[in-house]
C-alpha cells in the first residue's frame, strides 16, 4: 500500500522498511551534523529516535542547523527536533534527553538498547567515552570527525578511524582509540585542510554573547569558536544517516540470506 516510505521501499525492500520501523537509533549531539542526520533518519522511517543534547538554539545556529529558525531561538534543540520529527512521521517514538554527554553523565544511558548510535558530539572527552562504551556494549556506532572551519563538502569520506588522514580531530581519536584497545571505528571525516580564521571581535561571541538565559555552556567559556557553513556539516550528517540506514537494512538482508 502506498505510504510516505514507498520511495525508500523501492530501494531497500519491504523487509528493509520493516527493519527501519523496528530500529532504535540514538543521536548524541543535535547540532549542525546531528540535526541533519536525525532528519534523514526520520524521513527514512526509523521507528524510535533518542535525541541527546543539552543545548538551546542560538541565533548563530541559523546559518547551518536544520531546526534553527527565528522562532526556535532559545528553545532546547532536542525539543525542536522532536517536534519536527513528529511533523514528518507522527508514529515515530522520540525520546529526548537534555543531557551533555560526558564521562560523568554516561551511566545514564544503556547503550545495549540501541540498534545504532550516532556520535555527533563536539568534545573529545565525550566522543571517546561514547565510543568506548558502545564498543563494550557491542552496539554499532558511527562517529563524526571535524566539520568546522571547512568549505568543501565533497571532501568527506567514510572510513575506519585508523585509515583517516589530514583531519586533526581524527588524529587525536586514532591515538586515543589505540590506547583504549578499540580496534575499529567507523567515521565520517574530511580530507580538507581546515582553515584557521582570525577571531573577529566585532562578531565574536566572546564579547557579544547572545546565549539564552540558563545556557549551561556559553561560547564565552569555549576554547575555540570555529567557522562553519550551511553546506558542510549538513553533508556530514546526511552521509552518516545514509550509512546507518544502509547498515541496518543490508545487514538484516545478509543475515536472512546466510551470507
Amino acid at each position: 500500500m502506498l505510504n510516505q516510505f514507498s520511495r525508500t521501499q523501492l530501494l531497500v525492500g519491504p523487509d528493509g522498511i520493516e527493519t527501519l520501523l523496528r530500529s532504535r537509533v540514538a543521536v548524541f549531539g543535535i547540532g549542525g551534523v546531528g540535526g541533519y542526520a536525525v532528519e534523514a533518519l526520520a524521513r527514512s522511517g526509523v521507528g524510535t529516535l533518542d535525541l541527546i543534547d543539552d543545548d538551546r538554539v542560538c541565533l548563530t545556529n541559523l546559518n547551518r542547523q536544520l531546526h534553527a529558525t527565528r522562532k526556535t531561538v532559545g528553545q532546547y534543540k532536542v525539543d525542536v527536533a522532536g517536534a519536527r520529527i513528529h511533523e514528518i512521521n507522527p508514529d515515530c517514538i522520540v525520546n529526548t534527553y537534555k543531557t551533555f554527554y560526558t564521562p560523568e553523565t554516561a551511566s545514564e544511558f544503556d547503550l545495549t538498547q540501541y540498534d545504532y548510535i550516532i556520535d555527533a558530539i563536539d568534545t573529545v572527552t565525550g566522543k571517546l567515552e561514547l565510543v568506548t562504551r558502545a564498543n563494550a556494549a557491542g552496539t554499532p556506532i558511527i562517529s563524526s570527525m571535524g566539520a568546522g572551519n571547512k568549505l568543501d563538502p565533497t571532501a568527506f569520506e567514510v572510513a575506519d578511524i585508523y585509515k583517516t588522514s589530514v583531519c586533526p580531530l581524527a588524529r587525536v581519536m586514532r591515538r586515543e582509540c589505540r590506547k583504549r584497545g578499540i580496534r575499529a571505528l567507523k567515521v565520517v571525516y574530511s580530507r580538507e585542510i581546515p582553515t584557521r580564521p582570525p577571531e573577529d571581535m566585532s562578531i565574536s561571541c566572546r564579547q557579544q554573547c547572545i546565549c539564552p538565559p540558563g545556557t549551561a555552556r556559553k561560547c564565552t567559556e569555549r576554547r575555540d569558536i570555529p567557522g562553519s557553513t550551511a553546506f558542510v556539516p549538513s553533508v556530514a550528517g546526511l552521509i552518516i544517516a545514509g550509512e546507518v540506514v544502509k547498515d541496518l537494512t543490508l545487514n538484516k538482508m545478509k543475515n536472512r540470506s546466510g551470507k
